[in-house]
């Protein structure tokens, strides 16, 4: 209530990391490497939605380097199976809405959305309340997937292995 209820808009980017690091758990990033980011989706469609983002504001594919695409791609997948390890769900939605149009919230700086999904996890509550019912506290789900992130060793060209 205290997001919706502000007029402020904030002056930050949600995908610009803090170069300290000090408010990473705050905002729930998981990961920053030179490219690549991964944040917890501070209002998920289910529980452990991530994001996975360039570090670098690009709107879309064809802003990518080569370097970057590989990268995006492969923490999208690795993200996945951090997912699937700490979480086990029975599937994944994995998207990218570029362009406003296409339902892009931060047009700006483009983002792959990962959302885990269980068989029975949409029920009447969104259908007739207009409301998500998560079933785990965000900070108690960045906590278990954060560990996991921690060990993703970064090469000394700054990629992901």
């Amino acid at each position: 209530m205290k997001y919706v209820l502000s007029d402020e808009e904030g002056d930050n980017c949600i995908f610009c990391p803090e170069d300290d690091r000090v408010e990473d758990e705050k905002r729930l990033i998981l990961y920053v490497s030179p490219h690549i980011m991964v944040i917890m989706n501070r209002f998920p469609y289910n529980n452990g939605h991530l994001l996975v983002a360039p570090v670098r504001h690009v709107s879309g594919l064809e802003s990518l380097s080569d370097e970057e695409t590989l990268e995006l791609l492969k923490m999208v997948r690795r993200s996945i199976d951090i997912l699937k390890e700490i979480m086990a769900p029975e599937g994944f939605n994995v998207g990218l809405n570029l362009g406003r149009v296409a339902g892009a919230g931060m047009e700006e700086h483009m983002h792959f959305h990962i959302v885990p999904r269980w068989n029975g996890d949409t029920n009447f509550m969104t259908v007739h309340g207009d409301v998500r019912v998560i079933p785990e506290h965000i900070k108690e789900t960045f906590k278990k997937l954060r560990p996991s992130f921690d060990k993703i060793p970064i090469t000394s060209q700054g990629s992901i292995e």
